[in-house]
């Protein structure tokens, strides 16, 4: 998950940063007007936040500048991943992944 501003103009969504995004790929976007942010964070204080939302395995780290995104899942990730959850009819996705890792 990563957090960025952008300008609205002309029907466009504009980027203030430059994102970590391969050409095409589609991303899930939530739309938050600065003017309905009751008090912004200092930037010191919202990189403590993220910081410690790595450090508790929460969120990945930032990408530095000019890294390529991740690869995405192969198909035969995929299929082997939805064989899983087909032999686990009913079960919650934490059971799922807790048999998983073998813990």
């Amino acid at each position: 998950m990563e957090i960025v501003t952008a300008v609205y103009e002309k029907g466009i969504l504009r980027p203030l940063q430059s994102l970590n995004l391969r050409e095409r790929q589609t991303v899930r976007i939530q739309i938050v007007p600065e003017e309905s942010v009751i008090q912004e964070e200092p930037a010191d204080e919202v990189e403590e936040v993220v910081q410690g939302l790595v450090a508790a395995g929460l969120m990945r780290p930032r990408p530095k500048r000019g890294t390529p995104p991740p690869d995405p899942v192969s198909e035969e990730e995929r299929r082997r991943l939805a064989d899983i959850m087909g032999k686990a009819p009913g079960k919650p996705l934490s059971e799922i992944i807790i048999g998983e890792r073998g813990e």
